[in-house]
């Protein structure tokens, strides 16, 4: 999927590689992890023809996926066993996620679904709803 219905990239994608983003300032995160993380987030996508919001993939490993959501947004919802969630500012630590580049070489991390001017973000409700 490609940014075709965003303007400018958000300022927390870096520009090449990937780097580490802390979770609470951008975004929040959930995780899912490897067969079950990518059936959701098939059917997020499939439920939003195309437009799901920002899903990361780590390509090695257990091959998490991040579905990344408006900050505040994790601590708003009650998410079952077997998800993880990062973000808010009241923990006492801090998380860091690696967030890919649009494009070049960006392994072990890949964009399973890119933020656009529609979807920043992951809406948290939709994807609960599919867990």
């Amino acid at each position: 999927m490609t940014m075709t219905n965003a303007i400018h990239p958000p300022d927390w994608i870096p520009a090449s590689g990937h780097q580490l983003r802390v979770t609470g300032v951008y975004f929040d995160a959930v995780r899912i992890e490897g067969p079950r993380g990518e059936r959701v987030a098939g059917r997020l996508i499939d439920t939003t023809d195309g437009d799901a919001g920002p899903i990361i993939c780590e390509t090695t490993g257990y091959r998490w996926m991040y579905f990344l959501l408006a900050p505040g947004d994790v601590r708003r919802h009650d998410w079952p066993l077997g998800v993880q969630q990062f973000g808010g500012r009241s923990t006492l630590t801090l998380t860091y996620i690696g967030i890919p580049a649009l494009d070049g070489n960006t392994w072990p991390l890949r964009w399973y679904s890119e933020p656009t001017a529609t979807a920043p973000y992951v809406e948290a409700g939709r994807l609960l709803a599919l867990i």
